[in-house]
């Protein structure tokens, strides 16, 4: 268990990083994202009630915040 510095570095060179969502593509995706996470807000806020909290306050709050995120990225502000 005790591994030295280089021992890990010298495994993690042999295994690189390949991101899920490419660095081409996470504007796009980032954008549909935020879309969608604008979209369903708009339903909730059109209809808000207990039970629409876990259906559509939640995923949409999740779809708003992964989407800045990407964009952020895309246009390389990382945060």
């Amino acid at each position: 268990m005790d591994s030295s510095l280089h021992e890990v570095w010298q495994a993690a060179a042999g295994s690189p990083f390949l991101p899920t969502i490419g660095k081409g593509s996470q504007f796009l995706v980032g954008f549909v994202l935020l879309l969608v996470g604008l979209l369903i807000t708009g339903v909730f806020a059109l209809n808000r009630s207990l039970v629409n909290v876990p259906l559509l306050g939640i995923p949409a709050s999740l779809a708003i915040a992964y989407g800045t995120v990407y964009m952020f990225c895309a246009v390389g502000v990382y945060v």
